[in-house]
């Protein structure tokens, strides 16, 4: 009787993950049929906001990408703690090569707030010269169109931000390679299927781009700097501030840094119990999407009730479940090659997704950067042990300006 109930649980949930599948389809076409038009205009000057917090694999052809942009006039805001962040050595020696590109270095000193990326937007915020914005992470890469393509919709006054799709790029090792794929497959249907739905209502980190009176409106950064999923928060801001989010037709490369299994899985852990504390109905409702879990039920009932061969089906169609939704989303929304060579990877990709599903409900507490924190409902953090340690006292102000060529 229980192996009955528990095979008729599994066909459920494959049916489930079936009608997700079909919805990513739609989705899928509708994003690659959009050809957003918009009104010829002079493209505006820029000001490209890019935080940094050491050394990651491929950064200095990431920040090459941007200093690479044809685009009439930007300016790029770099923003570390102090002056002695190497990732500071590889801004200098690209800016060397495209000495045409104004660039800034914020010094934004120890933060305050729980969240550090956005302690240091705020302090490169008050440094910019320009009304358009691009936020960006050092962990991606993009092609020279990437910021016309950005700019073009906040043309529009009823558009308030934009943010793109990314592919997963793995930077070596197993680890990177399957929370690559997550990127391009995993996070892809799930944003496709919600802009289809619903809509955008939120923002994706990696790009998120508006205008200097969009984020006065909101609030600015203050009010995000105790919040462990900034990004989300800003994107439904804007729209319940009555202006459109956007969904980009420019697909960016962000890379996987996590060469390792504990890296890995404590940043997947982050990115899970975040949706949780974030958006807690949305997170409960995602553990229909998953189908390894519900394949290999169906294959363990099936043993029990002495029918292997249908218990052997429904784990057959698991697996191509999830092959269909690695070529759909990772193929064909972004591009993604390495989602088409390894789709025979994405099954076990699936069901590490479901297990970070299920543990983000065992806890509060992440690991963000070496420091630990509490996650309260809303997404707020609260740093477990109090406020950080205060630095040593430097030469340097707390926050400080400094040109390229006086870097150390």
């Amino acid at each position: 009787m229980i192996a009955e109930l528990l095979l008729w649980f599994a066909i459920a949930g494959l049916a489930s993950c079936t009608g997700f599948l079909v919805l990513l389809a739609a989705a899928m076409l509708r994003f690659r049929r959009r050809q957003e038009t918009y009104v010829a205009a002079d493209l505006p000057s820029v000001s490209l906001l890019k935080p940094l917090c050491g050394l990651e694999p491929g950064l200095e052809a990431n920040l090459a990408s941007f200093f690479e942009q044809d685009y009439p006039a930007f300016e790029i805001v770099f923003g570390t703690r102090d002056s002695k962040d190497p990732a500071l050595q590889v801004v200098r020696a690209v800016q060397k090569r495209y000495p045409q590109v104004p660039v800034k270095v914020v010094l934004s000193g120890e933060p305050d707030r729980p969240n550090a990326k956005v302690c240091s937007l705020q302090k490169m915020y008050a440094k910019v010269s320009h009304d358009y914005l691009v936020i960006s992470d050092s962990d991606v890469r993009v092609a020279p169109n990437y910021l016309q393509e950005v700019i073009r919709p906040l043309l529009d006054h009823n558009v308030g931000l934009v943010t793109c799709l990314y592919r997963g790029v793995p930077t070596g090792g197993i680890w990177s390679r399957l929370e690559a794929l997550g990127m391009s497959i995993e996070m892809t249907a799930g944003v496709l299927v919600a802009d289809m739905l619903e809509g955008m209502r939120f923002a994706l980190g990696p790009t998120m781009a508006t205008r200097r009176d969009v984020l006065q409106t909101v609030g600015g950064f203050e009010g995000l700097a105790d919040f462990c999923a900034d990004d989300y928060l800003l994107g439904q801001k804007i729209y319940e501030s009555g202006r459109q989010v956007v969904l980009s037709e420019h697909v960016i490369d962000h890379f996987a840094c996590n060469r390792s299994f504990k890296p890995s899985i404590l940043h997947q852990l982050r990115w899970m119990k975040s949706t949780r504390f974030s958006r807690p109905m949305g997170h409960i409702g995602t553990a229909l999407t998953f189908a390894m879990p519900f394949g290999l039920l169906g294959a363990g009932a099936g043993v029990a009730m002495g029918r292997p061969l249908l218990g052997l089906a429904l784990l057959a169609v698991a697996v191509l479940n999830r092959l269909l939704m690695a070529v759909t989303a990772g193929w064909g929304a972004v591009h993604d090659r390495r989602s088409l060579r390894n789709c025979w990877l994405y099954p076990v990709r699936d069901l590490m997704g479901f297990f970070f599903w299920s543990a983000s409900f065992f806890g509060r507490g992440i690991v963000w950067r070496g420091e630990r924190y509490r996650l309260e409902y809303g997404g707020k953090m609260v740093r477990i042990g109090g406020a950080p340690t205060t630095a040593a006292p430097t030469a340097e102000p707390a926050s400080a300006t400094v040109a390229v060529d006086h870097l150390a």
